[in-house]
């Protein structure tokens, strides 16, 4: 997902688009978008007829969509395109559809003194959790953390909630509670166990 729908502009069908990464100019490139539906999952692609990025506003016209009652049967809908035209990633950042279902590790013994330099092999790790979606929060993202059933770091009381289902928890996606993040293994380590209680 590249933007939302946020609105008619104009009497010809253009709206504006909010970019979900902040950043505008790759939709310049982009010759056609599958508008989908957030609440009913419904998908239809569409061939873009124009792009106009002025500052931090931009404006596009889909084929097919010609009046602000047309926009209006479309607004909030996501804008999906192939990764090729997304938002290009700079160092350290990610996309949310490659950090879900990342296993979300931490050391068998902890991390003791010596820190990440000292546990390098997969077998000193165990899973705590999956990541199964990245959620916009007011100081950061927060990753939502479907805690291991099997996991025997973490006490029964953590992992369950009242009803035995496995719980959910979110975790601030900064430096001091996650480090490395490999998605090509989908693994991302955790700091911090107290973070999941």
């Amino acid at each position: 997902m590249v933007g939302i729908i946020r609105g008619s502009h104009g009497v010809t069908g253009n709206f504006k688009v909010e970019s979900t990464s902040g950043e505008y100019e790759h939709f310049a490139n982009m010759t056609e978008v599958t508008l989908r539906n957030g609440r009913t999952g419904a998908e239809k692609l569409y061939k873009v007829e124009g792009v106009q990025i002025s500052g931090q506003t931009l404006l596009m016209k889909l084929a097919g969509i010609d009046t602000p009652e047309d926009v209006k049967k479309v607004n909030g809908s996501e804008i999906i395109v192939p990764r090729v035209f997304a938002c290009p990633l700079h160092e350290n950042s990610w996309y949310v559809e490659d950090l879900k279902q990342c296993a979300l590790v931490y050391p068998k013994d902890g991390w003791g003194k010596d820190g990440l330099e000292a546990k390098t092999s997969p077998a000193d790790f165990v899973t705590v959790g999956t990541v199964t979606d990245v959620l916009e929060g007011g100081t950061g993202n927060l990753l939502e953390i479907k805690l291991a059933e099997d996991c025997t770091l973490l006490a029964d009381n953590v992992k369950f909630t009242a009803n035995g289902k496995a719980r959910t928890v979110l975790v601030p996606f900064k430096n001091e509670f996650v480090g490395e993040v490999d998605v090509e293994h989908k693994k991302m380590q955790l700091m911090h166990l107290w973070i999941l209680e």
